[in-house]
């Protein structure tokens, strides 16, 4: 009777351990079933996408002597008529504001 019962109880123990690495093996076959179904539906995560360009370098803001120069400028083509009194004083404000 021991060596039925040591036979019957390795017989459980190796039934056991093959239904035991079966079932993990189905479960990892079916993870990558799933993860490619999903990739071929397009439901999968997109890759990230690259950080946009650094915003440029803003420009060197204009020395006295430029803007004196731009004003001039200003009051030349006001002179010729190009430009009207409210377009002058709105162009003379955003030099000097800057």
């Amino acid at each position: 009777m021991p060596g039925l019962l040591r036979g019957v109880a390795r017989t459980a123990v190796v039934a056991g351990t093959a239904t035991a690495v079966s079932n993990r093996v189905s479960r990892r076959q079916a993870g990558r079933w799933a993860q490619q179904d999903a990739q071929q539906a397009g439901y999968y995560a997109e890759p990230a996408a690259p950080p946009p360009p650094p915003a440029p370098a803003p420009a060197a803001a204009p020395t006295m002597e430029e803007k004196l120069d731009q004003l001039k400028d200003l009051a030349t083509l006001k002179e010729q008529g190009v430009l009207t009194e409210e377009e002058f004083a709105a162009q003379k404000a955003r030099i000097l504001g800057s």
